[in-house]
């Protein structure tokens, strides 16, 4: 599982956040390893129940005010209730003073305590923002990510199969390139997968026989995309005659990803086959279904209503003789 230490935190959000270390400094290797912020709540009455182990917890001005105006034995009791869930680091916000037995139980348990002068909702939200990009589950896969018509497909197919050389002439008629080569993708969340380039390849693409040629400076800045969300996988396969491939599309495949399930398409290449029109169309396509619109399965239906009242045999025997079906 994914993970990241305080001292991590420190050092990629630290000065942003405007963070400042109060007690704890010994327990800066502790990790983090859920995105999510807790606030204690009802736990500064000794409910515990809505404490989750191991979080970073943060509180703000309602939570400062009840430790100050709490009796000795309230106060003791809401810090050692925070205390026992053992969480990764405390960010106490608005640039408000910790009580002092909360500084002597962090110092003494070697838990990170931080203070900012950001709201909470600030906090939150840009704390919440850089734990997702570093903890959400990662993947490479081999192959090129482009946008078209705002729809991010993942081209995939052996080395040297043409996925660079199709997306060369989507990026032609002005769609663009997120990656090239190594993909690298991430969960963000339940059906939600991005996808950016990586290291110094990114935005960079390798046609055989040209070389390597890089797309922002070709086509422009507004050629490229650091990152975007894979909605349809596309493979591309080698035509292999007798092979029998859908010549109707209607039901749909697809293909798991970091446990999530995208839709995939099988396309046969061949001389003489337009690959980037068909992508094109694919995009169109996937556009439609996601309107609730499939033409595979509406025709199908049609298809079956004029069977089962008869149409369909009176349509064919209504066409001229040697026209084509």
């Amino acid at each position: 599982m994914p993970s990241i230490t305080i001292q991590e935190l420190l050092d990629g959000v630290g000065e942003t956040l405007l963070l400042n270390l109060r007690a704890g400094n010994g327990g800066l290797d502790r990790v983090i390893r859920v995105p999510r912020i807790q606030k204690p709540g009802l736990a500064l009455t000794g409910y515990d129940q809505q404490l989750d182990d191991g979080r970073l917890l943060t509180l703000g001005g309602t939570e400062i005010e009840f430790l100050r105006s709490a009796s000795g034995a309230q106060r003791t009791l809401a810090v050692e209730t925070v205390m026992g869930a053992h969480p990764a680091c405390i960010i106490i916000t608005r640039g408000l003073e910790p009580p002092e037995e909360l500084v002597e139980c962090c110092g003494r348990d070697h838990i990170p305590l931080m203070t900012t002068s950001l709201l909470s909702a600030e906090l939150i939200a840009q704390v919440t923002h850089f734990l997702q990009d570093r903890l959400s589950p990662k993947a490479s896969h081999h192959g090129v990510l482009l946008e078209v018509l705002g729809v991010g497909i993942l081209l995939l197919g052996k080395s040297g199969i043409g996925k660079s050389e199709a997306a060369l002439d989507l990026l032609v008629r002005g769609y663009r390139l997120v990656a090239d080569d190594v993909v690298d993708i991430r969960r963000l969340g339940p059906n939600v997968l991005s996808g950016s380039g990586t290291g110094i390849i990114k935005h960079h693409m390798e046609i055989r026989g040209l070389g390597i040629i890089n797309i922002k400076d070709l086509f422009g800045i507004g050629s490229v995309l650091e990152q975007h969300q894979i909605n349809l996988v596309i493979e591309l396969r080698e035509w292999r005659d007798g092979e029998v491939y859908d010549r109707l599309g209607v039901d749909d495949e697809v293909y798991s990803i970091l446990g999530e399930e995208l839709p995939i398409l099988r396309i046969p290449v061949r001389p003489g086959r337009n690959i980037a029109t068909i992508i094109e169309v694919a995009a169109r396509n996937q556009i439609l279904k996601g309107l609730g619109v499939h033409s595979a399965r509406d025709f199908q239906e049609v298809l079956a209503q004029r069977l089962a009242s008869g149409q369909a045999s009176t349509d064919q025997s209504s066409e001229p003789s040697g026209s084509k079906a």
